[in-house]
């Protein structure tokens, strides 16, 4: 698996992920809550099936060094 999610959207996902997680578990939302679980786990691994399906990525891009 190559990494396609970068810094910002790692986070982003991982807080989302927790804060699903935990509101599904205190029974403040639905079960649908429990989604938190693969959010947190593409922020955790930094790979999102989604975004190999549409060819995105969130990570920095690799400068390739051209010099002579």
């Amino acid at each position: 698996m190559k990494k396609n999610v970068g810094g910002i959207d790692r986070a982003m996902r991982i807080v989302a992920g927790i804060v699903l997680i935990a509101l599904a578990a205190t029974g403040q939302i639905g079960s649908w809550g429990w989604f938190g679980v693969i959010v947190l786990a593409t922020g955790a691994f930094s790979f999102c099936g989604a975004y190999t399906l549409f060819g995105a990525s969130t990570c920095p891009i690799k400068q390739e060094d051209n010099t002579v």
